[in-house]
């Protein structure tokens, strides 16, 4: 009997059907997206912005997380060692990636493999092709993508929580051997001793940094200086990401005997980009503010419009 502890023997399976099943994993990631977009419907609304903004915000980003995320995965995460090194170009590689070799398999997001990092470069990405493409169509807003991602990460503080709950389910991504009293005992994945619940650790920055970012918005000024909500989001999630990784487990082989693990390495830009971006919103003036209701260019919500009239 393990005293002191917590024995985690959930069934990471909500409703099991056939070989499958909804997993709480799956749940959770949804009822995220789901959520966060809510906030920013919230916003947009509270900003005036054109009523078709928050289903195009949700489509691209959701669309640019979920593939980030699982190319990230992909890329920085599945470096394997196999028996004899490989030669390319009279260079000799000890690792090998199978994606490279079966792209195909990239798409079977039901073996696992999401990596926050991958899915954050997601986000940025396609809120840069969202402003281009859909939000620059109104001159009287000055959007960028920097403005979209101020916005999101407020409700991306929410989903990264919810998606944090979801590896607690599934009993992965969690630290070292403990002997504080809230340690775990990962029995599904073969574990005996109580280790660090680093999921619950990364829940609850996630949950600070909603905590700090949606009362700047709401009752700041914080909104109008760019990239101040977006700087303080990379601050909190990736230092506290960063501080965390040395005492969680190594996610892969490779990690071992290296000074910082991957998801240290892959921090550090994330924490510079915030420095900068707080620097920067102090040193630009306030932008302004947008009091008429634009005109929807969507002929679908002109008609919707048309019809309330």
């Amino acid at each position: 009997m393990i005293f002191n502890a917590i024995v985690w023997d959930v069934d990471p399976v909500l409703v099991p059907f056939g070989d499958g099943g909804i997993r709480w994993y799956g749940l959770l990631w949804a009822i995220g997206l789901y959520v966060c977009w809510k906030i920013n419907e919230w916003m947009y609304k509270r900003e005036n912005c054109p009523a078709e903004w928050p289903d195009q915000l949700f489509f691209w980003m959701a669309a640019g997380v979920i593939i980030g995320a699982r190319l990230g995965h992909c890329w920085f995460y599945e470096w394997h060692q196999y028996g004899e090194p490989w030669h390319l170009f009279g260079w000799e590689f000890t690792y090998r990636n199978p994606y490279i070799e079966h792209p195909l398999k990239l798409l079977y997001i039901w073996e696992g493999g999401l990596s926050s990092h991958g899915g954050a470069i997601g986000l940025i990405t396609a809120a840069v092709l969202l402003n281009k493409y859909k939000f620059s169509r109104y001159p009287q807003f000055a959007t960028s993508w920097i403005w979209i991602l101020d916005r999101l990460c407020v409700g991306v503080c929410i989903t990264g929580a919810l998606i944090r709950l979801g590896n607690l389910f599934n009993s992965e991504i969690y630290g070292g051997p403990t002997d504080l009293p809230w340690g775990f005992v990962f029995v599904r994945d073969g574990q005996t001793v109580p280790c660090h619940p680093t999921q619950i650790y990364e829940m609850l920055y996630c949950l600070v940094a909603f905590a700090v970012t949606c009362p700047m918005y709401r009752y700041t000024s914080a909104r109008r200086r760019e990239g101040l909500l977006l700087g303080v989001f990379l601050e909190i999630v990736f230092f506290t990401r960063f501080c965390l990784e040395f005492i969680k487990n190594d996610q892969e082989a490779f990690e071992a005997n290296h000074l910082l693990n991957m998801g240290q390495w892959l921090s550090i830009p994330f924490i510079l980009l915030g420095l900068f971006l707080i620097i920067r919103a102090y040193m630009r003036p306030l932008s302004p503010v947008v009091e008429k209701q634009p005109v929807s260019l969507d002929p679908k919500y002109r008609q919707n419009e048309k019809k309330k009239k």
